[in-house]
């Protein structure tokens, strides 16, 4: 380094000039913004059509309601613990069902937990619990 007439030393430049940086990736930018189109277009192919319908399949839901004296309702059919498990295993095989659990507030504890076993036992593992929601206090 250099000494001055004032005794400063001369500073080292530590930025990296970016400016010839930028110019190559505008024009790279550029040519590949020219030449992209006709790289698609390349080769002529007729494409086969096809509907653009979605085939989603719904699974069956099904309602279980247990009301306050305990009967077992399967969309809207009485049935006992043991015919619901069959009935149960026999929509299984048919398809993967889910089922909303509709059960009374007075309800024991103990029917819902059979019903629930019941599930269990038939393969069915989509149930949920329908509540109304609290009003407000």
């Amino acid at each position: 380094m250099a000494m001055l007439g004032n005794q400063q030393q001369e500073e080292l430049i530590n930025d990296i000039n970016v400016t010839p940086l930028v110019d190559v990736m505008l024009v790279l930018l550029t040519v590949f913004i020219v030449t992209a189109p006709l790289l698609m277009n390349a080769i002529s192919i007729n494409l086969p059509k096809a509907s653009t319908e979605l085939a989603i399949i719904q699974p069956k839901t099904l309602h279980l309601s247990v009301n306050a004296k305990g009967e077992i309702y399967l969309d809207e059919q009485v049935l006992g613990l043991t015919a619901l498990e069959q009935k149960l295993k026999a929509l299984k095989a048919q398809s993967d069902p889910s089922v909303e659990i509709y059960a009374d507030e007075k309800t024991a504890y103990g029917i819902v937990a059979k019903v629930m076993a019941a599930l269990q036992h038939a393969g069915i593992a989509k149930f949920t619990f329908v509540m109304l929601p609290e009003s407000g206090k």
